[in-house]
């Protein structure tokens, strides 16, 4: 695992360090997620992820490239994100595809909307609209087993912290917050996504969903090599 320091100010820098990490982070752990899909769903998850964080990758390349060739483009941190948005919105298969490229865009949203520099209160606000955008399209509510039961547990840590605390620091309890979600899906049966048509099938597998969006908050700190290294507290 890498020891890098999470976002100390959500800057340009900080917020492209974050989604380069996570990047890293599903290609290392996408065996665990597509084992885990192919008990709980269709399969497809993991690989899904795979392509749209590597196409992230490339994006966020561009925009360096840019940038050091003298591009006269915005260097805000809303545009990484904004950069992700379009990546799984446009080019990324699958149900969770469409659902990333929502919290990514709310995120660019937030961030592109608050004062400078933007902070643990920018972080809330797009992580909560990204939640509520997910449920709408989706129609899953928390206990239906799907990413839902991690993004709404992050979205109020995240809203529990001090609007000026250390970013790094509600970024770190978003992650153990959404790791508990993801956990608790362990013993539910799915209501809602492709695992619900697996029926009880799916019952004694946490939801992959769940745990990538774990592993977005957890990256903002370190690169992970595997599920085992989400933080627990």
């Amino acid at each position: 695992m890498s020891d890098q320091p999470g976002p100390k100010g959500l800057t340009h820098t900080a917020v492209m360090d974050w989604l380069t990490r996570f990047a890293a982070t599903v290609r290392s752990v996408e065996p665990e997620l597509t084992a885990l899909d192919q008990k709980a769903g269709d399969g497809d998850f993991g690989a899904n992820l795979v392509t749209g964080m590597d196409g992230v990758r490339r994006a966020l390349e561009t925009l360096v490239a840019g940038a050091g060739s003298g591009g006269n483009g915005r260097r805000g941190p809303d545009v990484p994100l904004d950069a992700a948005a379009r990546v799984f919105l446009d080019d990324v298969g699958g149900t969770s595809g469409p659902l990333f490229g929502l919290l990514f865009q709310e995120l660019a949203d937030a961030l592109g909307m608050a004062a400078d520099p933007p902070g643990t209160a920018a972080l809330a606000l797009g992580t909560a609209a990204g939640a509520a955008a997910i449920q709408r399209v989706g129609e899953a509510e928390v206990g239906d087993k799907t990413m839902v039961d991690a993004l709404v547990p992050a979205a109020r840590a995240l809203a529990s912290c001090e609007p000026t605390a250390d970013p790094a620091h509600a970024l770190h309890v978003a992650a153990v917050a959404a790791h508990r979600g993801a956990r608790s899906t362990t013993g539910l049966r799915a209501r809602r996504g492709r695992a619900s048509y697996t029926g009880d099938h799916a019952r004694g597998v946490p939801d992959p969903g769940a745990l990538a969006v774990a592993l977005l908050f957890a990256s903002a700190h370190a690169e992970l090599t595997s599920l085992d290294r989400l933080p627990a507290s």
